[in-house]
């Protein structure tokens, strides 16, 4: 899921009607389901991201060391790496490596999202104390 469609998604569902606070207290539970559902989601996301991570930083590190097999190689459909690498200048190249920044970003926008999730699963947590402190409100206000 993109995060700007969460963000929307967010923006409408905690939009409350002030006028009808008893509506959008029962609308609580299904709205903390909701999104936790969605954080739960996410969150496999990106363990498969960091698991596909791994894979991908150890078959880069024999690659650029030149312990990959020509079997690998023949099934990547890739070269041998043409240069002898030091080991200390190892992680330059794999650093530096296209698909491993793309699956580190993929890997980043994971984890943002996850943490905007839970921020807002925690929001929706506290949504019924803030629902009972306006009506305390309202009620304080109107002398009862």
């Amino acid at each position: 899921m993109i995060l700007d469609d969460i963000k929307k998604m967010v923006n409408s569902d905690l939009d409350m009607d002030k006028t009808e606070l008893d509506i959008e207290a029962l609308k609580t539970p299904q709205l903390h389901n909701k999104y936790l559902n969605i954080l739960l989601d996410e969150k496999l996301i990106l363990v498969k991201l960091e698991g596909e991570f791994k894979i991908l930083r150890k078959f880069k590190w024999l690659y650029y060391t030149g312990k990959i097999s020509q079997e690998e190689l023949d099934e990547n459909d890739i070269e041998p790496f043409p240069l002898n690498v030091l080991r200390q200048d190892i992680d330059k190249f794999m650093d530096s490596d296209e698909e491993i920044i793309k699956l580190t970003n993929r890997i980043a926008y994971g984890k943002l999202k996850v943490g905007y999730l839970e921020s807002i699963v925690k929001i929706i947590s506290n949504r019924q104390w803030l629902i009972r402190e306006a009506i305390d409100w309202i009620k304080f206000t109107h002398g009862t």
